[in-house]
């Protein structure tokens, strides 16, 4: 069906990253996945196309853009090209809006140039290895000494954390009463402050070419200059970004299963068994059918979330509707898929089966499946 999200503007713009993809991306994800990560220098060359800087403000070398299109454009291409741009894409959609929403001017003048231009990469760090989703649990301490936090802890799962520069760490500065989630705050760590370790860099089942790292605080001392917004006030902070957070993770989902889709139409028109193509056979017709209706509605609750974020109208249990749907439909779509490549399907030189190792953490990150059920479940008032 047609989509009327977009305008000329964004179609070329489309048209720029598309390009991007398939030149500077595409030929060298075996290389970045046989690494571990993508280049760090990739971040300069994605800036160079506009891409870093899109809502950075224009007075800092962005593009000060407010609409989320260009954001979801990006990972779009993302997505259909089956590729990844490694930490950039949790920069952009998770971190970068809490910079934009809470930094203060001189934090701005300090970080903001260089987020436009590629020399800075940021990363969030809230996870630990004894707390998952429980973020109110969270054991990391900031203690405060004259004009500096003392710094101690662990987190894990930090995607990006190998490449950042800049590492938001979710911290706890105090305690009050038996409310858990106050007490904490979002304490900006820069690379090369003494005391901070990068662990290893996580071996994961997908994602390959994305850096996931864990993150070691010993005694590091974070400049209160350093305090993104409230002293205490993280977690307030934190859920007012999860709409668009999980609204990201619902794009790049419903792309890569579209991806996953088309290679599996390629594939069952060059593949032949039994002296037919796979395409000519009942099942391979109604399983694909079947693909491409649950991609259109998926698509079609993605396009209403975006223009709901854009308006200010995305509520946190609507983004956990599509985040669930989308991510729930990627899982059915791309294992369909894959079933239709047969054993050439689990092979990883044929780029479904890295869509199949990928796509399993789409329902765990940004949420849980789960934990978006809750919250859908909380929105009915039962």
């Amino acid at each position: 069906m047609e989509r009327n999200l977009f305008d000329e503007e964004h179609d070329a713009f489309r048209a720029t990253v598309r390009q991007f993809m398939a030149k500077e991306v595409v030929p060298h994800m075996p290389e970045w996945e046989a690494a571990g990560m993508a280049p760090r220098e990739l971040f300069k060359k994605t800036a160079q196309i506009g891409i870093n800087g899109l809502q950075v403000p224009e007075e800092f070398g962005g593009a000060g853009v407010d609409s989320f299109l260009f954001n979801t454009i990006v990972f779009e291409e993302i997505g259909y090209a089956a590729a990844s741009l490694g930490g950039l894409q949790v920069h952009l959609n998770t971190v970068l809006p809490y910079f934009l929403e809470y930094a203060n001017d001189e934090q701005k003048a300090r970080w903001f140039p260089g987020f436009a231009d590629g020399d800075l990469v940021a990363s969030i760090a809230m996870t630990e290895p004894g707390t998952g989703s429980d973020l109110a649990g969270m054991t990391t301490t900031a203690v405060r000494d004259g004009d500096d936090y003392i710094l101690n802890g662990a987190k894990t799962f930090i995607t990006g954390g190998i490449n950042a520069d800049l590492v938001i760490v979710v911290a706890r500065t105090g305690r009050d009463g038996e409310d858990r989630r106050k007490g904490l705050s979002l304490l900006v760590v820069e690379s090369g402050m003494e005391g901070f370790v990068r662990g290893r860099n996580l071996d994961k089942l997908g994602l390959k070419s994305s850096d996931t790292a864990e993150l070691l605080f010993d005694h590091v001392r974070v400049p209160a200059r350093n305090v993104l917004g409230t002293e205490g006030g993280a977690f307030a902070l934190l859920t007012s970004n999860l709409a668009q957070e999980r609204l990201s993770i619902a794009i790049t989902a419903q792309a890569t299963a579209t991806a996953a889709l088309n290679l599996a139409i390629d594939y069952v028109r060059q593949r032949k068994v039994f002296g037919r193509r796979v395409a000519d056979f009942q099942n391979t017709k109604f399983v694909l059918a079947d693909c491409a209706t649950e991609l259109e509605a998926a698509q079609a609750l993605v396009d209403r979330a975006v223009t709901g974020l854009d308006a200010g109208t995305l509520t946190p249990a609507d983004a956990a509707k599509v985040k669930l749907f989308a991510t729930e439909t990627q899982a059915r779509v791309v294992d369909r898929c894959l079933q239709l490549h047969g054993g050439y399907g689990y092979m990883r030189e044929y780029p479904i089966s890295r869509l199949y190792a990928d796509a399993r953490v789409t329902r765990i990150f940004g949420g849980t499946s789960e934990v978006m059920k809750s919250v859908i479940s909380k929105s009915l008032a039962l």
